[in-house]
């Protein structure tokens, strides 16, 4: 049986898995994301780390997931707002004569979608939205079965939207985007904690946190709101590392999206937790490599 290779790439840490071809994990594998990120360092850690992971050459097509978008073809990453140096960097050709396999990119929230609707908690739903929480805010968005990619590949990017004109400026040259109030950072400018801490803190019942994951959620449901006009999901899921902590945050999602959203676009629509956790992106990476690198 053929085996696959799911690569996630985050700002802190790169996260691969070994998959069968019908999705089970066979081994993985996480290491530190050389610091800074530039492309170059991280060619070499996947290339590392992939030869420690299947050092007898068993996967032949590797998939990665990266935090921006591709080109058509999924072979250049366009930019990666979060990290240094990457603009335009053609990454599979890269790649491709080191590993010694077949390579394809994908963005990184599409990749965590296609992992929790091949094994997770979009198996069954054809419309699906996809927002993951944590350094960054990404996305995918699934319509009639398909992942949707936009015209040259770049959709979706749900964390770049305006939530607040006047916000705190993005990377992306956004003002108050979704992603300045929902990532990490935004979670930190409503009160200056970890977000374990932060969760831990809520959970013991201190008002001043859970004031701030209220007001997180506050600021998650504008921007849902917006998205769910847009696109009439059946099902929004919420992942990403900050997810953990959605007990505290997601009923003022769901009040500010009862609230902001007329009842027939929102009629039948579930809003909750991903089940795949951080493993939903080198899952659907793999199934990406998978669908597009046939034999």
């Amino acid at each position: 049986m053929s085996q696959l290779i799911g690569v996630d790439v985050g700002g802190t840490a790169l996260k691969l898995g070994r998959f069968s071809s019908d999705g089970e994990l066979l081994a993985e594998l996480t290491c530190p994301t050389p610091q800074p990120a530039m492309p170059g360092g991280v060619v070499t850690a996947i290339v590392d780390a992939v030869a420690d992971l299947d050092p007898e050459g068993l996967a032949r097509r590797v998939g990665i997931g990266l935090p921006g978008p591709m080109d058509a073809e999924a072979r250049v990453a366009r930019v990666c707002i979060n990290l240094p140096g990457w603009q335009q960097v053609p990454l599979a050709e890269w790649l491709e004569p080191q590993l010694q396999r077949r390579v394809t990119l994908a963005n990184d929230g599409n990749c965590a979608l296609m992992g929790e609707a091949w094994r997770g908690g979009a198996v069954g739903y054809d419309d699906v939205l996809l927002l993951t929480l944590g350094t960054g805010v990404g996305g995918g968005v699934l319509l009639n079965g398909q992942l949707f990619s936009g015209h040259g590949g770049a959709v979706a990017e749900p964390g770049l939207i305006s939530v607040d004109p006047e916000g705190p400026p993005c990377n992306s040259g956004n003002r108050g985007s979704l992603e300045q109030h929902c990532s990490i950072a935004g979670l930190r400018r409503l009160m200056d904690r970890d977000p374990q801490t932060l969760d831990q803190l809520a959970r013991a019942g201190h008002p001043e946190a859970l004031a701030a994951w209220r007001d997180y959620g506050r600021w998650l449901g504008v921007g849902l709101s917006s998205l769910i006009y847009v696109l009439t999901p059946q099902l929004v899921l919420i992942g990403g590392g900050l997810s953990a902590a959605s007990d505290h945050f997601l009923p003022g999602a769901l009040a500010e999206v009862e609230q902001r959203v007329q009842a027939e676009s929102r009629r039948g629509l579930i809003i909750r937790r991903a089940q795949l956790g951080n493993g939903a992106g080198r899952l659907g990476a793999a199934r990406l490599a998978l669908e597009r690198l046939r034999d």
